[in-house]
């Protein structure tokens, strides 16, 4: 069975964002604009990116 992931790109600053969600682009693997991170398509993944629309973009689902 192939495991399914989903890269996601940082597009905004957390400069003056809560802290939760300053730890969750941390917890989804990104820290500056425009940096890439490819994760396994979980539920928990898929949570962190719903909560942090703004500032992330699904860039491919495979």
């Amino acid at each position: 069975m192939a495991d399914k992931t989903v890269t996601i790109e940082q597009i905004a600053s957390p400069t003056r964002r809560p802290q939760d969600q300053r730890a969750t682009l941390i917890g989804l693997g990104l820290n500056k604009i425009r940096k890439q991170s490819t994760l396994k398509d979980t539920p928990e993944v898929r949570g962190m990116i719903r909560k942090i629309p703004h500032l992330v973009r699904v860039v491919d689902a495979k």
